[in-house]
């Protein structure tokens, strides 16, 4: 298990040196290696510490952030579908964010988002989200059946807002969003990073630390009592650990679908644990979203945003996902 996530964690790496040196000046890798410890000449500095390796590490950031969601959600609804993007909670975040594009300034509470920007806007709409389907879902206890059902249907009733608000858009605004929700690293700079690399390090640190209840939280409700874990409290702080994460992810980039339903299982099988592992989950999300933007970069003829591409890759795995589990059901 180690070495495999020594593995992921090098691949991770490599990518994001492979990323960074992908480009119309291209750089070979020993030389971004090179630059990223302080050598290199001034210009490969430029290039690299200015231009690409802000992108490079938020597409990093953005899927450990989804990795680690997925891996959070999964775990304690025990379902292998339980992830932010199929719960609604990336809706959520996108709704918030399209409206405060479309809107704009109009109205007190729409001109303060204004004020705070589309990421916080995108935080608190990922945030609210995941307390209405909590609290729909709640029936002296929370039950991963009813929160993907619940889930389900307030995805499908915010993509539908979404696209009321693009229809009756102004054609710029429309040009905007339709930018955002395809889940673009187009644009990303230092000041796009350091809220992310924040948000990741403090909320991911806090999920890693309570692993033991994530772990005993796989094991069942009546298991996870037995070893002295207080159910409610636990489930709750770990999945607004898991939605705080989802939505920084989407706040920073826009939403990049499937890589916080795949990197789980993905991890899972290599590891061939019982439950998604967390940290492995982190770094698959982060080789997906690093792998899939240097595709939608630099290998297709036409620059594709990175959210499509994972979009591209995961619809299949869904599929798969859908097929194995209702062979075992029928098993």
């Amino acid at each position: 298990m180690v070495a495999i996530t020594l593995a992921l964690l090098l691949a991770a790496f490599l990518l994001l040196c492979i990323n960074i040196g992908r480009g119309e000046y291209s750089i070979p890798i020993p030389t971004v290696v090179e630059v990223l410890f302080g050598g290199g000449e001034k210009v490969e500095r430029f290039i690299v510490m200015d231009l690409r390796l802000p992108r490079g590490l938020t597409a990093l950031l953005t899927g450990l952030a989804l990795g680690m969601a997925g891996a959070i959600t999964q775990s304690i609804l025990r379902n292998p579908l339980a992830s932010p993007d199929i719960l609604g909670i990336t809706a959520g975040a996108s709704a918030a964010a399209v409206t405060l594009i479309v809107v704009g300034g109009g109205g007190s509470f729409v001109g303060l988002l204004a004020v705070l920007g589309i990421p916080i806007a995108a935080l608190l709409g990922g945030i609210l989200t995941a307390v209405a389907i909590y609290l729909l879902a709640w029936r002296g206890g929370v039950q991963g059946y009813r929160v993907v059902l619940i889930g389900i249907g307030a995805n499908a009733m915010l993509i539908a807002l979404i696209q009321w608000l693009l229809i009756s858009a102004d054609i710029n605004d429309v040009s905007r969003a339709q930018v955002w929700l395809n889940g673009s690293l187009n644009g990303s700079d230092w000041e796009q990073v350091w809220p992310v690399a924040i948000g990741v390090a403090v909320v991911g640190t806090a999920a890693v630390i309570s692993s033991f209840t994530l772990g005993a939280l796989q094991l069942g409700d009546d298991t996870a009592r037995a070893l002295g874990v207080r159910l409610q409290t636990g489930q709750g702080a770990l999945l607004l650990a898991a939605v705080a994460l989802a939505a920084i992810a989407t706040a920073a980039v826009g939403p990049i679908g499937f890589v916080a339903l795949a990197a789980p299982q993905v991890a899972m099988r290599l590891l061939r644990t019982p439950g998604p592992p967390l940290i492995a989950s982190a770094l698959t999300g982060a080789v997906l979203v690093l792998g899939s933007d240097i595709i939608g970069r630099t290998v297709l003829p036409v620059e594709l945003p990175v959210g499509i591409v994972t979009s591209a890759l995961g619809g299949p795995f869904l599929i798969y996902l859908l097929i194995r589990n209702n062979r075992k059901v029928t098993a």
